[in-house]
């Protein structure tokens, strides 16, 4: 993920949390470490998240949420012909060319938090929620855009979702990008096959 230019000091902040949030969770991600991650005066933290650490938690989750869903626009609009196939290898993709480029560091701001507060935070739940629902609505929105029924592109969505963030798990794990590309290829052609008008060919 990189950061927008022109951004200010809470903006940075909230971008901050996430990046902490992706690599170590929500322990990461104290009011000290995003204040100095983001170059900020630590006395602006009360002024901008007078909630503390949960107020920044969620706004960071919903960041991450907001983001992933305006992704979804980029990849098809950097596809010669969109599918719902090359949909998901572009999602895919921008997770192994990270872990190629800067190791498996990194994760999903909005899976850690949910593994680290959903059980015991309920806001923190309830920001995680609208973030996995804000990228599910960007993808449904795209499949149906590509022929597929609108009544199969929700499921196809949280399929799409939850095995990319299976396998970025597994990745991580194994330090291994198999998990990845195994997703993205067994799962292309159940997608395409969902198209109206496509042959099964699955």
């Amino acid at each position: 993920m990189t950061v927008p230019i022109e951004r200010g000091p809470r903006e940075r902040m909230v971008f901050s949390a996430a990046q902490l949030l992706r690599r170590g969770g929500v322990a990461a991600a104290g009011m000290r470490e995003v204040a100095a991650h983001a170059e900020a005066p630590r006395g602006s933290l009360q002024h901008y998240f007078p909630g503390g650490k949960e107020q920044l938690v969620n706004e960071a989750v919903g960041w991450a949420g907001r983001y992933a869903a305006r992704r979804v626009a980029r990849f098809l609009a950097a596809l010669p012909e969109p599918t719902p196939s090359g949909l998901f290898a572009a999602m895919v993709r921008q997770w192994t060319q990270e872990y190629e480029a800067a190791g498996f560091a990194g994760g999903c701001p909005v899976a850690a938090a949910t593994v680290d507060c959903a059980q015991n935070t309920e806001s923190t739940r309830e920001a995680a929620t609208a973030a996995f629902d804000a990228w599910t609505g960007a993808v449904a929105d795209a499949l149906t855009g590509m022929g597929v029924p609108s009544e199969r592109a929700g499921s196809l969505a949280t399929l799409m979702i939850s095995s990319l963030e299976g396998a970025i798990l597994m990745a991580r794990a194994r330090h291994d990008l198999r998990p990845l590309t195994t997703v993205s290829a067994e799962l292309g052609p159940l997608l395409d096959a969902a198209v109206e008008g496509r042959p099964t060919t699955i």
